[in-house]
């Protein structure tokens, strides 16, 4: 299933764990044993989750590392579509190669 414009991880977190319980940037990144520094990266879209932190986030926030992968997977890749120009791109026949 192709989404529109996916949420970065960050800003899921953000809008679904730390705004609504009002918990700090500082606080998460304690609880998931990281600087607050590379929290806040992730947190404005500026950091991808990568599979060291899809495993803290699961462990800290109850989700699988899987999907916190898939997320950023699924940001990624709908972020290439809007800037990657495939009009040089051909399908390899392979048949005649």
């Amino acid at each position: 299933m192709n989404m529109h414009n996916p949420p970065h991880p960050g800003e899921f977190i953000y809008d679904v764990y730390l705004e609504p319980a009002g918990l700090s940037c500082r606080f998460l990144a304690k609880q998931l044993d990281v600087a607050s520094s590379t929290l806040s990266r992730v947190l404005k879209g500026q950091s991808a989750v990568s599979p060291e932190m899809a495993l803290r986030l699961s462990k800290a926030l109850g989700r699988t590392p899987e999907s916190w992968l898939a997320m950023q997977d699924a940001y990624d890749l709908w972020q290439a579509k809007q800037h990657l120009n495939l009009a040089n791109v051909h399908p390899v026949n392979f048949a005649v190669a």
